[in-house]
């Protein structure tokens, strides 16, 4: 009997031991695996607020106990906050208790569209994309910066994170972007390689969206620029897909057709020489140093090859392309791909 009741005694202690131990690693243990910021914004409900830090959390369970008990739902100030890898609950509540960290770094990449860079800043800074949009097509301000419109405007915006205040104003951003910009396209090196291509920053920014918008083989981009640069020079028009589709409003197409080829746009570079009026996409900075440093060469022609592994196929003579046009065409065909 006696060894029943310390076998028993012996199982709550270790239970006890247990809960106790998993009590202090949810409580004191590291409960943030990789650094995020999180913007919570003036309009948000509490629960609104920790649910979107509780997400990024291994123990809100813990962390809903610890903010109740600190009185967390009296308020949280909003802007951005910074939590690094391996704070634990407790440390998590306590900087939404005591303080805001307004700085956000703020990551600019890959949008097609102002309406796509829109959202994708509105969920790192405290404004909602229909502001940030607003911001993009201000024409007092697109024109205060010198452009004609928000798709030309968005050639300042260069992929990169930059440092900002969570509750700078869309208007503050822009005007930040122009500087960073102008910053970018001032050093002593690339004041050369403009020089050398002959053409301005805005130019570079609309010659690279094409090359982007074309492959997502880095190693590939300054042959392609190569091309283009090589059809500009002998007054060809670039015949870049990628702006047809652009002018159809519709990136998904998959296979250009020759309806595409008379769509009257001033994106049509099958129609119209010379580069498009403005960018079609953000260039990554491959793109761009892909123009920068376009490769010299003789190839006029390039087209995707048969085995649709994102690569090309470049050539010298209409001939020879028309032979490599034709092979991924019987590719498409073979994989019923229409439009």
């Amino acid at each position: 009997m006696k060894r029943k009741i310390v076998a028993v005694i012996l199982v709550f202690v270790l239970i006890g031991l247990v809960s106790a131990l998993w009590g202090y690693k949810m409580f004191f243990g590291e409960a943030v695996e990789e650094r995020v910021t999180v913007v919570l914004r003036s309009e948000e409900s509490y629960d609104e607020m920790t649910a979107k830090v509780k997400s990024s959390l291994l123990y809100p369970f813990a962390f809903d106990i610890y903010a109740k008990r600190i009185n967390l739902d009296r308020g949280i100030e909003a802007g951005a906050y910074t939590f690094d890898k391996g704070m634990t609950v407790i440390e998590v509540a306590r900087k939404l208790k005591f303080g805001v960290d307004n700085a956000v770094r703020l990551v600019i990449n890959n949008a097609r569209t102002p309406e796509a860079l829109a959202s994708k800043v509105a969920m790192q800074i405290d404004a909602d994309s229909v502001a940030v949009l607003s911001a993009l097509r201000d024409k007092a301000l697109i024109a205060e910066l010198g452009f004609s419109s928000a798709e030309a405007m968005f050639s300042i915006f260069l992929p990169n994170t930059y440092e900002v205040y969570a509750d700078i104003s869309p208007e503050a951003l822009v005007l930040r972007m122009k500087v960073e910009s102008d910053k970018f396209w001032a050093g002593g090196k690339r004041k050369e390689q403009l020089e050398k291509l002959g053409m301005t920053p805005y130019e570079v920014m609309t010659l690279a969206s094409i090359v982007h918008e074309e492959t997502n083989v880095a190693e590939e981009m300054a042959r392609i620029a190569g091309v283009y640069i090589n059809r500009l020079e002998l007054g060809m028009p670039l015949q870049a897909d990628p702006t047809l589709k652009y002018a159809a409003g519709d990136p998904t197409i998959r296979r250009v057709l020759d309806k595409h080829k008379e769509i009257e746009s001033p994106y049509n570079t099958y129609k119209y020489t010379g580069l498009p009026p403005t960018p079609i996409a953000m260039p990554d900075m491959a793109a761009i140093e892909g123009v920068l440093n376009y490769e010299k060469h003789n190839y006029i022609y390039f087209c995707a090859r048969a085995e649709m592994d994102g690569r090309h196929n470049f050539a010298r003579t209409l001939k020879e392309h028309n032979r490599n046009a034709a092979e991924y065409h019987r590719a498409l065909d073979k994989m019923k791909i229409r439009k």
